[in-house]
């Protein structure tokens, strides 16, 4: 199931970056021969979205650069086209092994040896949580409105409600710095706590923005606690014994999980 999902989720991606320009046909040699750009350059060129890009490195995938981005005291990395026209958001995976390839990888915070953790620590006071508020199962799901895999896994989990009607799933909006939008967005859904706002953030449709401080340090807590225990991506689900699962699973397997089986 890990599988199909990695390839709907980089479908998502591929479709919505179908028109990078790749390296010019015949080219050979050292790419960074022909093809270079400053970081002064990247922070010009992706001033819209804000942030500062302190490294550009060829990326593991040819025909693009790897930026690394500083926002908020948080670092990402994004990718732009040769041509300097598209900037894409997601990640690189080789294909032999399914295993994400980053070239900034000695830069970015190395996470933490996962184990499990204590949920009644877990900041649910800035949960939205779908399914029973009062179930006796919960499962906590760290999750980003932009990220592909997470909108897949959404779905999945609107599933496990209807056939799961004891379980509680706390929502934890987890926003990643790659993704410029996803900020905004959880700080908005967790203003209004809506299920409907929030499956339309997932949908890729238009929110309104958000109005209150407060937000802000729900998010920041949220992020913090994902920092303190080793959650550096999305999906990542958390089990009632703590235990941490990367990635999301269809329904079916996610009830039996949290049935024990």
């Amino acid at each position: 199931m890990l599988k199909k999902l990695f390839i709907a989720a980089m479908l998502t991606i591929i479709t919505a970056s179908s028109s990078y320009a790749m390296a010019k046909e015949g080219c050979g040699g050292e790419c960074a021969s022909c093809h270079t750009m400053t970081p002064q350059e990247a922070t010009g060129i992706i001033k819209k979205i804000g942030g500062t890009v302190t490294s550009v490195r060829q990326s593991p995938a040819r025909g693009l650069y790897e930026m690394l981005i500083e926002r908020d005291g948080r670092k990402g990395v994004l990718y732009m086209d040769y041509g300097k026209k598209h900037l894409i958001q997601g990640a690189v995976f080789e294909l032999g092994t399914l295993e994400q390839v980053i070239a900034h990888k000695d830069e970015l915070p190395q996470p933490k040896p996962q184990k499990p953790v204590d949920v009644k620590t877990i900041p649910v006071a800035n949960a939205v949580i779908m399914g029973n508020p009062k179930g006796t199962k919960k499962l906590y799901i760290f999750t980003d409105p932009e990220c592909p895999f997470c909108r897949t896994g959404h779905a999945e989990l609107k599933k496990l409600v209807k056939i799961a009607p004891d379980v509680a799933i706390h929502i934890m909006l987890f926003p990643l710095p790659m993704h410029p939008g996803a900020y905004d967005k959880s700080r908005a859904v967790l203003e209004s706590k809506s299920l409907d706002l929030l499956n339309r953030a997932f949908e890729g449709k238009e929110i309104p923005k958000p109005i209150k401080e407060t937000s802000k340090k729900s998010i920041d807590e949220i992020a913090k606690f994902a920092a303190d225990n080793g959650i550096s991506g999305t999906p990542t689900m958390v089990l009632p014994d703590g235990t941490i699962q990367v990635g999301m699973r269809d329904a079916e397997t996610m009830k039996k999980m949290l049935e024990g089986k």
